[in-house]
């Protein structure tokens, strides 16, 4: 643990910190993430600071596990190469863009259903309607993926050329037809009508997305 990194290792120990401390919370009726994830703007519990809580938060287990085991893969890499200051930086940024990009894809959702049309919603079985700003707060993202995926671009931009391996992938891959394909995959994901996997495809997209801004501009300043 020592060999780590000290920004990837804060990171890592926050978020498994946070993780341990939600399941407490539940046991208490706490629900940390009705104040930490990151709601709909629209939504009733929606506040600013939740497009930098969020990226702290994990739904159980597996979500956790993948996104740390990706942030000490590659953050560690990217930030002996970037420097802890940089580093840092460059996780928020990609971090607070997924959620800024997910808010929009939200906005769109929103939209697109006529949900603007209406005060509330009618859960039927007799029961009363639900006030629409309530009914957001169903709206929730929770997850570094984002930033991991900003992680993922800026090791892919650095290292092109260094072979990964993808289980279940009999192979070794260039890790820039690995970022290349991952973000395909999602953008096909994301558009798609037919999928409702409960992932927010276009956070990850937006993690990207802001990343490659950030190391354009330090290209342009010629700092990376």
């Amino acid at each position: 643990m020592n060999r780590i990194p000290i920004v990837t290792k804060s990171i890592l120990m926050i978020n498994v910190l946070l993780f341990f401390g939600t399941i407490v919370a539940e046991r208490y009726d706490l629900d940390l993430g009705m104040y930490l994830n990151l709601h709909f703007f629209l939504a009733d519990n929606f506040n600013l600071a939740q497009l930098f809580t969020y990226m702290f938060m994990h739904a159980n287990f597996a979500h956790i596990f993948f996104n740390m085991f990706a942030v000490w893969m590659f953050g560690s890499v990217l930030e002996r190469f970037m420097g802890p200051n940089r580093f840092l930086l460059f996780y928020i940024v990609c971090g607070v863009g997924a959620g800024l990009v997910q808010e929009v894809a939200q906005l769109v959702t929103y939209y697109s259903m006529g949900l603007n049309m209406y005060d509330g919603v009618n859960p039927g079985f007799g029961m009363p309607p639900i006030p629409m700003g309530e009914y957001l707060n169903y709206w929730q993202t929770a997850g570094a993926s984002g930033a991991v995926f900003g992680i993922l671009l800026g090791f892919g931009m650095r290292f092109p050329n260094d072979r990964i391996f993808i289980f279940p992938i009999p192979f070794p891959v260039k890790a820039k037809w690995f970022v290349i394909g991952y973000a395909a995959v999602e953008l096909l994901l994301g558009v798609s009508n037919n999928v409702h996997d409960n992932v927010a495809h276009f956070a990850h997209l937006g993690g990207m997305l802001f990343g490659l801004l950030l190391i354009l501009y330090w290209k342009y300043k010629r700092e990376w």
